[in-house]
């Protein structure tokens, strides 16, 4: 089978964080690694530039893994 296909850039689907033009090695913000993450990498301006979306999301990760750990301590000491 012959594919001589030539796709823009543009027209490529993959995961953001291979296209050449993403990041430059630049710190990424909250916003930003949250979106990459709910996406599968697919894009990465999803949950937009209020910083507050990526705090949410991280206090609440933060806050099920305490209380997962402080009933783990619970339930350890009852039995």
């Amino acid at each position: 089978m012959r594919t001589d296909f030539d796709f823009p850039k543009k027209d490529l689907l993959g995961p953001v964080v291979f296209r050449p033009d993403f990041n430059s090695f630049k710190t990424i913000n909250v916003n930003q690694a949250w979106s990459l993450f709910f996406t599968a990498g697919k894009e990465d301006k999803v949950l937009g530039q209020n910083p507050e979306f990526g705090r949410f999301f991280t206090y609440l990760l933060i806050a099920i893994g305490a209380t997962g750990y402080l009933l783990a301590g619970v339930f350890i000491h009852i039995v």
